[in-house]
């Protein structure tokens, strides 16, 4: 275990100006907070915050960031509290420590569910510092080289977290050691078979080509030399999880892969770079399509480097990354790269908001905090942002947007507005028209054709989208746009209520009564009503407490008012004038609200309907002579008038029931089926029973285009000399 003057030497190496005495108090107070305490290894507990903070060391962090790696678990998993680190340590490092603790006592369905609160609570904490995250990951770093001590149930489960969200993470940062030491780790529990095989076959590759890799980095060296030009070159494998994944990626085998040995060629300045890579390019040939300069164009977490790879000496495939010293800092360590110990008057993470574009991404993520209507939706989200192959697209303004590989339009049009995102109906990519789902590649133009006419995106977007921002904001409009219909529904069906039972309604009284209908606003109550979950005559009672509900009944001897919302018909009587239909356009099953058809019968262009109000379900249309109306008689509030709204140009075909009784001989049911075929219908389902030794009854489910439709196949039916009778059936 490591010493207290050990610690405090590894944080002077790199900061003489170093706190001692706030280090030693720390190490002191966490080694007796966690007392007893051991890890499943069966060392003492506090070795493992004690290695956190020697990884942060390495990273040349701050003496807060080391303090609070010290207490990360204290107010966790020991006796201590958030007020007692704030007065020994300082508000500061007190806020650190909060924001990596874990949620306490939460009590949520599923582990995805708490896994995603976790996550939200992190990345608000990052927000607020970033050295959280740093903590955090060294955290899981040092969590993942000692799994082998984890019970193997646990094991798996902490990996697949790791490689889903921790090592993408750190990379989202810019910490590629840290991300790819995670990766292997993770790679090497989930799979350690493929792990081993691997690693066995680079360790022999090595040994076979160490000579040539030496001979590599000498010629590099003395042609940069022989053009003046001193440079630092030296060749570095691929790690065993980036090859696995490239393998599985491109469905090739190990022998196949040509960059497994990658050269970095370390410039003193930015000029250098280019002379570099224009003495690559010139000496040797250069592999077509395999150029890339994130020099001029960076990455999101600020990764700047010249990727190239030619044929070089020996006849090999060499991959070249050309950067300079700072480059590489920051392609290593990434945000951990800028000095948090020098002197500058502002906090860290204000100092990472100048000099770093990941808290970009990080506030675009927090972004979606609010869009995400659950917190497994969240972790969707997040992981989707956290992949981070990239293409790099332009605005015609030239504006550049960077998104994931596979990207479309859509994407990108979220990408640039959500409004854009929303008003989109069509696209140009280099100026010419494309689909909204085409792919888009690196260097696209694109422009994104909008319409005032269009507000909500459909909902079918979602499952095209492959960002997360996108995929949140279509989903948002959508919940938007069933929402305020739902609430023009029910504020329908309430005023109704209240013209046919003389009572006055006003939003402003309504407003009055939300709290007896446990609700935020009117336009809330509106849309339960709209679902059925609340009855209009709770919104009566809600504002007028003395409201009796009348009954009301349809059908029998008594017959009292009838809503104006049912339509007129012999079995339909009403004593009130006609105020006329609430019209819900019925096309199919694509209208917005939940529309679907009388489960026993349907309903078809040409008949007289009514839409049934139904909680959590939506409507269900009846044709108007629909016995099973009655079950609703004594639910005035529940009716809704309704037509069909049947685009001629675009036909559609709908639900409806058909009794074909027919003699029962061989070939009669083929006769009945040719029919129905003949005249361009389609049966959708189709039972049979036996009635008397002579007849069959079959019951048949169509699928026709209106009512006329369906009565010329009744007639054909009926003109067979096989069929005795034939009647539609209204369920």
């Amino acid at each position: 275990m490591m010493r207290q003057y050990d610690l405090v030497e590894r944080v002077r190496s790199y900061n003489p100006d170093t706190n001692e005495d706030l280090l030693n108090r720390a190490y002191v107070y966490a080694m007796k907070a966690h007392g007893s305490q051991t890890r499943a290894s069966g060392d003492p507990y506090f070795t493992h915050p004690l290695e956190v903070a020697a990884i942060l060391t390495d990273l040349k962090l701050d003496d807060a960031t080391i303090v609070a790696a010290l207490l990360h678990d204290t107010i966790e998993d020991t006796e201590a509290t958030r007020a007692e680190i704030d007065r020994f340590f300082g508000p500061e490092i007190g806020a650190l420590v909060e924001g990596l603790t874990k949620l306490k006592r939460l009590e949520l369905v599923s582990r995805e569910a708490k896994q995603a609160e976790n996550l939200r609570k992190l990345l608000l904490a990052i927000a607020d510092d970033v050295r959280v995250l740093l903590v955090k990951l060294a955290d899981r770093l040092h969590n993942m080289r000692t799994l082998e001590f984890v019970p193997e149930a646990s094991r798996r489960r902490i990996a697949e977290e790791t490689l889903d969200i921790y090592a993408p993470l750190a990379g989202r940062m810019g910490m590629q050691e840290m991300r790819e030491e995670l990766e292997d780790l993770s790679f090497r529990t989930l799979d350690p078979q493929a792990y081993g095989v691997v690693m066995q076959r680079l360790d022999a590759l090595a040994d076979r080509n160490r000579n040539l890799i030496g001979e590599i980095e000498s010629q590099l060296s003395r042609k940069f030399r022989d053009h003046g030009l001193t440079a630092r070159v030296f060749g570095r494998r691929k790690r065993p999880f980036s090859i696995w994944t490239k393998m599985e990626r491109k469905s090739i085998g190990f022998e196949q892969l040509s960059d497994i040995f990658g050269f970095r060629v370390i410039m003193p300045d930015l000029e250098s770079c280019y002379r570099a890579l224009g003495i690559v390019h010139t000496t040797w040939p250069v592999v077509p399509g395999r150029f890339k300069d994130y020099i001029s164009t960076p990455k999101q977490n600020d990764y700047r480097s010249i990727h190239t790879t030619v044929i070089g000496p020996g006849k090999q495939r060499v991959e070249l990354q050309i950067r300079t010293e700072d480059m590489d800092q920051i392609a290593e360590l990434g945000i951990a790269a800028h000095a948090f110990y020098k002197d500058d008057v502002a906090s860290p993470t204000e100092r990472l908001k100048r000099e770093s574009n990941a808290f970009a991404w990080l506030r675009h993520t927090i972004g979606i905090l609010s869009e995400s209507a659950n917190p497994e939706e969240f972790l969707e989200h997040t992981k989707l942002e956290l992949f981070h192959d990239q293409v790099f697209c332009f605005t015609p303004k030239g504006k550049l947007i960077a998104l994931p590989r596979h990207a479309n339009v859509i994407d990108f049009a979220y990408a640039v507005h959500t409004d854009v995102g929303n008003s989109a109906v069509g696209c140009k990519i280099n100026g010419k028209f494309a689909a909204l789902s085409s792919e888009l590649q690196n260097g696209d133009e694109v422009e994104v054709l909008t319409s005032d006419a269009q507000s909500a995106p459909p909902s079918a977007w979602e499952t095209l989208a492959i960002t997360g921002k996108a995929r949140a904001a279509i989903r948002r409009a959508t919940r938007t746009a069933v929402r305020d219909q739902y609430a023009g529904l029910g504020r329908r069906i309430v005023e109704r209520l209240f013209e046919r039972t003389k009572l006055e309604y006003a939003d402003d009284k309504l407003k009055g009564a939300l709290p007896r209908l446990a609700r935020a606003s009117v336009e809330d109550v509106m849309a339960a009503v709209g679902r059925g979950e609340i009855k209009a005559s709770d919104v009566a009672r809600a504002m007028y407490p003395d409201y009796k509900e009348e009954r009301v009944v349809r059908y029998g001897a008594k017959k009292t008012a009838a809503p104006a919302t049912a339509a007129k018909s012999p079995t339909t009587p009403a004593t009130e004038p006609h105020r006329g239909p609430f019209a819900i356009p019925i096309s199919g099953l694509n209208s917005g609200l939940p529309v679907k058809f009388a489960p026993n019968g349907g309903a078809v262009p040409g008949d007289r309907i009514v839409g049934i109000v139904t909680p959590g379900e939506g409507i269900t249309i009846y044709p108007i002579q629909s016995p099973a109306l009655k079950d609703f008689e004594d639910e005035p509030e529940r009716w809704l008038d309704v037509r069909w709204d049947v685009d001629e140009t675009s036909p559609q075909r709908f639900p409806a029931r058909i009794r074909v009784e027919n003699v029962n001989e061989p070939g009669s049911l083929a006769q009945v089926a040719t029919v129905i075929a003949e005249h361009d219908g389609n049966i959708d389902n189709i039972s049979m029973s036996r009635r008397s030794p002579d007849f069959t009854e079959l019951t048949i489910d169509l699928e026709v285009y209106d009512l006329k439709h369906l009565s010329a196949i009744i007639n054909q039916l009926r003109a067979k000399t096989i069929v005795a009778r034939v009647d539609r059936v209204n369920g």
